[in-house]
């Protein structure tokens, strides 16, 4: 046996718990994550189906974007999960090579370092750009493609895909392609690619616009399920509880947006007087919201969320992790 072999046997219990201590220490730690996991597309739908105790849900547009924090960027994404339950709304665009990727604009300027039309870019002229933050400030965060949003959001959230420039083919065969049923959904804009997407794939529920009255009974001609879908109702919450009402009779959920109303008065609110704002938000759903798609979801996570109830702890679809 050499000398140095002798040094070394003698030197390792000494060693191996240093080096397993100090790698501890200076690991990186990562906060736990507020994870939306349906397992099924049927867990999905029951998610979403309307029941008298049924849990209120945020739906972060175009991600939740803050300072630091680009929309449609998977790092945003994570940073809202830290700190809230939510579904996730993004946007696809198509490149000019036939790539799907994330951005909600069809220009360049506002979010990125680069300028004009997203369409004449190819992908790999893309990945050179870097996204711009809520403030307009540069980071190192480049234009993620839908491909690595769904690989990313498997076992952490749902997303909700919104149409833009891209066919409705190419998104339903990109959710089917990634066998994303389970935590994919989709926008559709109209009642006719409603029937198309469900033919396509009757595994993937929908958020659609169904404002009225008169837009439920022509959403029950069509033929689809129900279940396949949550009705958004407006940018502008409807103050009629009746049509929350007429949804909610078909199974359904309803889903309200905040960004353009509430959510524009929430910092100064928020200082002034946040015991009213939070009545105000948790009065949408007392009229029968069942998801808030709001810019703030952080915000309006800890003004619905905290602390969190037994029931949230209790769901099966709903882990922090």
């Amino acid at each position: 046996m050499t000398f140095q072999l002798r040094v070394l046997l003698v030197l390792a219990p000494i060693l191996l718990p240093l080096r397993s201590s100090i790698s501890q220490e200076s690991a990186p730690t990562t906060p736990p994550l507020h994870r939306i996991v349906p397992q099924t597309p049927a867990e999905l739908r029951e998610l979403f189906r309307y029941t008298a105790t049924r849990l209120p849900i945020v739906s972060a547009h175009r991600g939740g974007a803050g300072p630091g924090y680009p929309e449609n960027c998977i790092a945003t994404f994570e940073h809202t999960l830290a700190e809230t339950f939510s579904m996730l709304e993004i946007d696809p665009r198509m490149t000019r090579d036939g790539h799907v990727v994330l951005h909600h604009d069809a220009t360049l300027d506002r979010t990125t370092t680069g300028t004009g039309k997203l369409a004449d870019k190819t992908l790999a002229e893309l990945k050179q750009l870097r996204l711009k933050d809520s403030e307009g400030s540069v980071t190192d965060y480049q234009i993620p493609t839908l491909d690595e949003a769904l690989r990313w959001a498997k076992g952490k959230t749902i997303l909700v895909l919104d149409q833009k420039d891209v066919p409705l083919e190419t998104r339903v065969g990109k959710i089917s392609q990634h066998k994303a049923e389970a935590y994919a959904m989709m926008i559709v804009g109209n009642f006719k690619d409603v029937v198309v997407c469900h033919r396509l794939n009757p595994d993937i529920m929908m958020e659609v616009m169904i404002p009225s009255h008169a837009k439920v009974q022509a959403f029950d001609a069509l033929g689809v399920p129900w279940q396949n879908v949550i009705a958004f109702l407006g940018h502008v919450p409807p103050t009629d509880p009746t049509l929350y009402e007429a949804v909610h009779q078909k199974g359904a959920s309803t889903i309200i947006g905040t960004s353009r109303n509430l959510d524009r008065v929430f910092h100064r609110r928020v200082r002034d007087d946040p015991d009213s704002l939070r009545r105000d938000y948790q009065m949408l759903l007392g009229r029968g919201a069942d998801v808030i798609e709001t810019d703030l979801p952080r915000e309006i996570g800890r003004l619905l969320y905290a602390p969190l109830s037994k029931s949230m702890l209790e769901h099966r679809c709903l882990r922090v992790e």
